[in-house]
């Protein structure tokens, strides 16, 4: 019998969050600055223990090239950006200038403004613009639902055997085991591909939202 996750009550979660690596001031500050001043948007930004997640992965990976699609406020950049290589960039992708304003203003405040390239402009051109490859060590996909797969199918090819792949939101909400709405749809639809894709390895985790950890072949 597969043993199963525990069921996440609040309890256990501030448990697991007292039983980690905490949140420092930067990111706490940018976590209290985006829940005030942008409220209806702030659950697009991930949670202290995903950030250290990815902080972990990518200091693992150490890698000279990471991107991330969907960048948001530049929670998860800061998170990414500490676990570059020496000499390592990140590049980031995301249309809001309002938005990704305060990210740089933080990327400077933790120290990694040198190792972090904003992009500004529809992450699909921006994927596409990069070379061919394979160049990248660690991608984090975390923007516009519908162009998931897109978004997918511009990494994979451009990311190096072994590099990391991750995507968030893959759970969404529990709702993509009996999908009711068109969000819910596409990403388990990007669910499916990701399973189907034989070029990488790959679990989903229930960390967050849903986070799916792929390894390219």
């Amino acid at each position: 019998m597969t043993r199963r996750p525990l069921p996440l009550t609040d309890d256990l979660h501030d448990y697991m969050l007292a039983h980690s690596s905490p949140e420092d001031p930067v990111l706490a500050r940018l976590a209290a600055e985006t829940a005030g001043e942008y409220a209806a948007a702030a659950v697009m930004q991930i949670g202290a223990d995903q950030g250290t997640l990815l902080t972990l992965l990518a200091a693992t990976v150490a890698p000279r090239l990471a991107v991330e699609v969907g960048t948001f406020t530049g929670y998860s950049a800061i998170c990414l950006a500490r676990g570059l290589a020496p000499g390592g960039r990140l590049i980031c992708c995301d249309i809001s200038e309002e938005w990704t304003s305060v990210a740089r203003r933080y990327w400077q405040d933790a120290g990694l403004a040198d190792r972090i390239e904003l992009r500004l402009g529809p992450a699909l051109d921006t994927l596409r613009a990069l070379p061919p490859g394979p160049d990248i060590d660690l991608a984090f996909i975390d923007a516009h639902k519908p162009e998931y797969v897109g978004y997918w199918e511009e990494i994979v090819p451009r990311t190096r055997p072994g590099g990391l792949i991750l995507a968030d939101n893959t759970l969404w909400d529990g709702e993509v085991v009996r999908p009711e709405n068109e969000t819910a749809r596409l990403v388990a639809a990007f669910n499916d591909h990701v399973a189907a894709d034989d070029r990488v390895e790959q679990v989903m985790l229930p960390v967050g939202d849903g986070l799916t950890l792929a390894r390219r072949k």
